[in-house]
C-alpha cells in the first residue's frame, strides 16, 4: 500500500492532510511535514537552488517526488524527465504540470542517457544500502552522456549515535522507516545517508570522481560525482 502517496494526494487535493507518522529503526517517532514537497524556488533551501543551478543538458530527476524540482528546470526550458516509484506520486507531478514522468524504478529505465542525473532531498537514500549505492554507481555509467554527472545531497548521521555505539552489523548511514498514515501502516524500507569520507571512497573504487561542492549549516552537503573520459561509455 502507498501510504505515502496517499498523505501526498491529501496534502494536494485538499491543502491539508492528517498527520504522516514515520517510525524508524534508531528508535525514534517522527512526523514527516508533507507541505516540504510541495515548495516553490523560493522556498527551497540555498543547497538545492545551487543544485538546480548546475544542472544541464538533458536531466532525469530521480526520486522526483510530486516534482517540485521537475518544475523548476522544466521553466527553465530543461529537457527534464521526472521518475518516481508511486503512482500517486505520479498522478499528482502530472496534474501539477510536469511533462515527461516515468513511473518505476531505476531498474526499469532502459538505457537512455542524460547529460545530469539528479537526487535530492537525499534521493541516494532510495538505493537503501551502501552496495545499493554502489551498484547505482555501475548502472549510472550507462546512464549518462560523455561529460555528464550526478548531483546529490546527503549528510553524515553519526549524530543519531550520541548516545549509543554505532553499529558493528551494517554501515551506520542504513536506516529503516516506516510510515503510518490514517491508522495505516507501510512496510519497512531501507534508506541511506553517506558521510563524505564513505562516499568519496565509495565513488573512487567504481570509478567515479567526487566533489564536494556545498555544506550547510546542519552539515548537509551537496556533492557531484563524474567520470573520467576512460570510464564513460
Amino acid at each position: 500500500m502507498d501510504v505515502f502517496g496517499q498523505a501526498l494526494t491529501d496534502q494536494f487535493k485538499h491543502g491539508k492532510a492528517d498527520t504522516l507518522h514515520l517510525y524508524t529503526s534508531l528508535g525514534d517517532l517522527e512526523e514527516m511535514p508533507l507541505d516540504l514537497f510541495f515548495r516553490s524556488e523560493a522556498d527551497m533551501p540555498e543547497l538545492e537552488t545551487y543544485a538546480l543551478e548546475l544542472c544541464k543538458g538533458k536531466v532525469l530527476d530521480i526520486g522526483a517526488g510530486v516534482g517540485s524540482h521537475a518544475l523548476v528546470l522544466q521553466e527553465r526550458s530543461f529537457d527534464v524527465t521526472a521518475l518516481d516509484i508511486s503512482p500517486a506520486a505520479c498522478e499528482i507531478m502530472r496534474e501539477r504540470g510536469v511533462k515527461n514522468i516515468l513511473c518505476g524504478a531505476i531498474g526499469d529505465l532502459q538505457l537512455e542517457k542524460y547529460d545530469t542525473l539528479l537526487l535530492l532531498m537525499n534521493g541516494i537514500g532510495v538505493f537503501g544500502k551502501l552496495h545499493g549505492f554502489a551498484a547505482f554507481l555501475e548502472r549510472a555509467k550507462g546512464l549518462i552522456n560523455p561529460g555528464g554527472q550526478l548531483l546529490f545531497d546527503s549528510s553524515d548521521i553519526t549524530y543519531a549515535y550520541d548516545d549509543t555505539e554505532l553499529p558493528t552489523t551494517h554501515y551506520f548511514g542504513e536506516v529503516s522507516y516506516q510510515y503510518e498514515y490514517k491508522g495505516v501502516k507501510g512496510e519497512w524500507f531501507n534508506w541511506m545517508f553517506i558521510d563524505q569520507a564513505t562516499l568519496i571512497s565509495t565513488a573512487y573504487q567504481a570509478g567515479w570522481t567526487c566533489e564536494i561542492l556545498y555544506v550547510d549549516e546542519n552539515d548537509q552537503y551537496l556533492a557531484r560525482l563524474f567520470l573520467p573520459r576512460s570510464l564513460q561509455y
